[in-house]
């Protein structure tokens, strides 16, 4: 095997201290994409919990309203079933 010259082993240390370099870019990179991708889901997430918050708040206020739809309804139904008999009851006096 021949011997190095001292160019070639700078050559070979200036090459690989540029990959050293590259390939640091791109593991920090790499890194940095992660944690973007992290923190997007996140608030993803954040935001699903809060429409999911509004949903059964909105859930919970419909059937609030339908109970209180039921029970006017039930009310009225009471009301009218009473002026019925009432008024067969006037019938029936005369």
């Amino acid at each position: 095997m021949a011997q190095r010259t001292k160019a070639d082993r700078s050559a070979a240390a200036k090459k690989a201290a540029a990959t050293r370099k590259r390939n640091q870019q791109r593991a920090k990179s790499s890194t940095a994409g992660s944690k973007a991708a992290g923190t997007r889901q996140g608030r993803q997430a954040a935001d699903a919990l809060g429409g999911a918050k509004h949903a059964v708040g909105t859930a919970v206020g419909s059937l609030r309203s339908a109970g209180g739809a039921t029970r006017r309804a039930a009310k009225q139904a009471g009301k009218s079933a009473a002026s019925r008999a009432g008024a067969a009851k006037k019938a029936a006096k005369r």
